[in-house]
């Protein structure tokens, strides 16, 4: 293949008659630093090596859809589909898969999953939808456990409400928000009770299902948890930083301290006051 089709940037082409042909270009490329006079850091990687990486480049799509970043976004996504290119050729050389595969195996499974469209089924309203899909899902995993498509990589919150929601589809759920949130009172109970008795290992698990409660109140409440905790952790971070701006203006630093709460809350609630104004 020239190399020019590799190294020449593509003409820009309008978004609405753009069709996926750009892929190509791609595998070409990837196919060209992983070969023996290729890149070395590419050609050293592993699927194991390259874990972290899908991670941390799927974390990264989530900030730039969070900060409404649509060049951040564009230039995430791509590094999170080179990943999928990366390790696509990686599986090549096992002779176990390749770029292709990967894709028709979705295709198909999205032709499978939805009946209602490329079928003769019917779904009047998304509930009916992911019903649907739970139940074809069930279908095709004869022998697997409902829950086991649930990845244990998913941050915590994240990975407790999509188990929320999986049990749900099958009926597995408190019929009102009430009951979600008399659970968390429960829990919050059983919390205190643990604290009281001064047993780390209770205190963790109940703890644990305090948090598994309030998860399940954010799914009945049409929350997402994981992103309602990072707003916070944001909230957070910008308070502090005026908290550590003022400690620095006026005194000097953390490093001269320590300082009294009160000084401390009293910064704290000027940064409250600045998000107000």
């Amino acid at each position: 293949m020239a190399e020019d089709f590799l190294t020449q940037k593509s003409p820009p082409i309008d978004v609405q008659q753009q069709k996926g042909e750009a892929l190509p270009r791609l595998v070409a490329i990837m196919q060209r630093l992983l070969a023996p006079d290729g890149c070395p850091w590419d050609r050293e990687q592993t699927l194991e090596s390259l874990r972290k990486y899908v991670l941390e480049e799927a974390a990264e799509v989530v900030d730039a859809i969070d900060d409404g970043d649509r060049e951040g976004l564009k230039e995430e996504l791509g590094d999170l589909l080179l990943q999928i290119v990366f390790q696509s050729e990686l599986t090549r050389k096992e002779n176990a898969f390749a770029i292709d595969d990967v894709v028709h195996a979705i295709c198909d499974k999205l032709v499978r999953r939805h009946p209602h469209v490329f079928g003769d089924e019917s779904a009047q309203n998304s509930k009916e939808v992911l019903e649907n899909w739970e139940r074809l899902k069930a279908k095709e995993k004869v022998g697997r456990k409902l829950l086991d498509g649930v990845p244990r990589n998913l941050a915590a919150l994240a990975r407790a409400q999509a188990i929320g929601q999986k049990v749900a589809r099958v009926g597995f759920d408190w019929p009102s928000i009430d009951g979600s949130r008399d659970k968390v009172t429960e829990e919050v109970r059983e919390l205190d009770a643990a604290i009281a008795s001064g047993e780390k290992k209770a205190i963790e698990e109940e703890l644990g299902d305090v948090l598994f409660a309030l998860v399940n109140l954010a799914r009945h409440l049409d929350i997402d948890a994981e992103a309602a905790l990072r707003g916070t952790a944001t909230k957070f971070t910008k308070r502090f930083h005026h908290v550590e701006d003022r400690i620095t203006n006026e005194h000097g630093g953390f490093a001269k301290g320590p300082f009294a709460l009160d000084l401390l809350d009293r910064y704290w609630d000027e940064a409250k006051a600045k998000e107000r104004a």
